[in-house]
């Protein structure tokens, strides 16, 4: 479902991989029609950015303790991490949006 350049957090792993630089992580689940249909943009992403900005899932039916800590209720929602502390999100499917956002803080 994602492309290679593209990293799968869980529960034991987001707070390591996402402690330094910018890291844009997608909240998605399997069974949701908007978050299959972000994927592309997602692994393009990731492609793109690659080396300015980790490019990560987090599936929230497998991990519900980091769910649950970022109050997710609504997916697919991208948020964007700097240094370990979030600086950004967009909940819904606008790829644009996303970009936008990504672009805001590779600039800053």
């Amino acid at each position: 479902m994602a492309g290679d350049k593209v990293i799968h957090l869980t529960d034991a792993n987001f707070d390591e991989e996402i402690k330094s630089g910018l890291a844009l992580v997608d909240f998605w689940a399997e069974w949701c029609g908007p978050c299959l249909a972000l994927a592309p943009a997602i692994d393009e992403m990731a492609q793109a950015y690659d080396g300015q900005v980790k490019v990560c899932k987090v599936n929230v039916d497998n991990n519900q303790a980091i769910s649950a800590r970022y109050g997710i209720r609504g997916i697919p929602t991208v948020m964007l991490f700097k240094n370990g502390e979030q600086a950004d999100m967009f909940t819904g499917n606008s790829p644009q949006k996303i970009k936008e956002m990504v672009d805001r803080a590779v600039a800053n």
